[in-house]
């Protein structure tokens, strides 16, 4: 048995770095039907960034995963296909990035709401890269650029206004990436491909096109996969993706992973406060007095409502 992390995942293989090897001693892989890891119902039951044990190879060269190895983290979301079904993004990671845009296309606050409560509730730190800077040329976009990355600073999520073609931000993200596993998420069409490019000298990934008639950007990187970054540590590039679904969040617990919330929800009068209606909210309260954000709170009632028995199927909308 030898073990390994996993680097790539093209669909019907994974690709294992072999542990204390160089760059070329990757191991093609695959799993057996029935491989599941106790605990979890998912739809990739092996993530990039795994680390795995694996069997002598075969004649054709290729070996089988029989082991999955404690992970440290990882982060997860509902599948869009399978209504109870998740899907791991990536394990053992130091970060999750998620790259946003504001223009051409612009992804809605609600998104990187999501996105940033499910990091809370797998205990990964999370980041915004907010790309395309270089296309805010009126000054009420650069009001708006500045407006969110305080919302979500003051919130404790750094955020970095970059621009993958003149390169503007890019100096300081590397340096925030040094030495870090982190995970590249978002929407389609905000330019994550080509800000991985440009992070990665020689990579040259293929980029897609913006649709003109829906401002949203087309699948490019079909496979997660993880590459090594100059100055030390590693990205894990995802596909892009329009619906970003919550999962296992309790009722109660939804409150728990907006932290201005879960801060505010000590001063409640009720302890089971669910923050929509009860005479005593201390949420409530701030929310009228416009101590949190309106975007906010919309995004903790739109995650709130697919909880439950009756939960709807909401997170299939592109937020």
């Amino acid at each position: 048995m030898t073990d390994g992390i996993v680097i790539r995942n093209t669909g019907s293989l994974y690709i294992v770095r072999l542990c204390g090897a160089d760059a070329v001693s990757e191991v093609p892989c695959k799993v057996k039907g029935n491989f599941r890891i106790k605990g979890l119902r998912t739809t990739n039951p092996v993530a990039v960034g795994d680390c795995v044990r694996i069997a002598e190879p075969g004649p054709d060269g290729v070996a089988f995963i029989t082991e999955v190895l404690p992970r440290r983290n990882y982060i997860i979301r509902r599948s869009t296909n399978l209504s109870k079904a998740t899907h791991i993004i990536a394990a053992n990671i130091d970060c999750a990035l998620l790259v946003v845009s504001l223009a051409h296309p612009t992804t809605s606050l609600t998104f990187i709401d999501r996105f940033l409560a499910t990091a809370e509730a797998y205990s990964v730190p999370a980041m915004l890269a907010i790309n395309k800077i270089d296309l805010l040329g009126e000054p009420e976009d650069m009001e708006l650029l500045e407006a969110v990355k305080a919302l979500y600073e003051s919130l404790g999520y750094p955020s970095i206004g970059v621009s993958a073609h003149t390169g503007e931000g890019l100096d300081e993200l590397r340096e925030v990436l040094c030495g870090k596993t982190t995970l590249f998420s978002g929407n389609s069409g905000v330019g994550k491909t080509s800000l991985i490019n440009a992070l990665v000298p020689g990579l040259d990934l293929r980029t897609g096109q913006i649709s003109e008639a829906h401002d949203t950007g087309m699948h490019t990187t079909t496979f997660s996969e993880m590459f090594d970054l100059p100055g030390g540590g590693a990205i894990i590039d995802t596909p892009g993706i329009r619906g970003f679904g919550t999962v296992e969040f309790g009722r109660e617990e939804v409150g728990h992973y907006f932290p201005e919330i879960f801060r505010l929800s000590t001063d409640c009068r009720f302890g089971n406060c669910t923050h929509t209606h009860e005479p005593g909210c201390a949420v409530l309260d701030a929310l009228a007095e416009h101590r949190i954000a309106e975007s906010r709170y919309n995004s903790y009632l739109s995650i709130l409502e697919e909880t439950g028995d009756g939960a709807s199927d909401k997170y299939r909308k592109p937020y």
